[in-house]
């Protein structure tokens, strides 16, 4: 049981990984039990049927994809009929659009949600990049957008996007405009 749920622990942090430490105090064992449960997982993972792997990068065991499949993911990310923009990623591309440079953590806690796998969808399709390091603490990766962020959206660059007041303006229009659906015209008879 504990490596169905190491397994989905790894697939939880995605590429942030899980150093031994955490494994240990999250599934409350000890360190040779880690290490058995990651080489048993990573032994499944080798088989030919699988799709998956667990690779140790930057002191963490991650959950990667085979590199020999590496051409079918590429063809993926290319094709047109898989090549659309999710609500996510629009608003995940609006986020960085209007607060360049960001890093990771600062888009999921304006999205509310965690952003990683979206983050890397954008960037293998070209619509942001890495752009540096902030001087936070642990030196985290900045995002921009790129010219292809642009082409595709048919601006010449980033003071063409629409202003956040005005945006705001037109809800709150809308809003108003809504608020006659709760009002009847008409009255009930007593």
């Amino acid at each position: 049981m504990n490596k169905a749920i190491l397994e989905g622990l790894l697939f939880v942090v995605g590429e942030d990984g899980l150093t031994i430490d955490q494994i240990k105090d999250v599934l409350n064992i000890d360190e040779d039990s880690a290490k058995k449960l990651i080489r048993e997982l990573k032994h499944d993972y080798e088989d030919e049927t699988r799709g998956l792997r667990i690779d140790f990068l930057g002191n963490r065991f991650k959950l990667t994809t085979k590199f020999e499949h590496r051409k079918y993911y590429q063809k993926l990310i290319e094709n047109p009929e898989t090549n659309f923009l999710s609500q996510a990623a629009l608003e995940t591309l609006a986020i960085i659009a209007y607060n360049e440079p960001i890093t990771r953590v600062q888009i999921d806690t304006l999205r509310g949600v965690g952003s990683v796998s979206i983050i890397r969808k954008l960037v293998a399709k070209g619509f942001i990049k890495e752009s540096g390091r902030s001087n936070l603490p642990g030196r985290p990766i900045l995002y921009e957008t790129t010219h292809e962020f642009l082409d595709y959206f048919g601006l010449s660059d980033l003071s063409d996007l629409p202003k956040i007041e005005d945006i705001i303006k037109e809800n709150n229009d809308e809003d108003e405009d809504d608020s006659d659906l709760y009002t009847s015209k008409y009255k009930e008879e007593t």
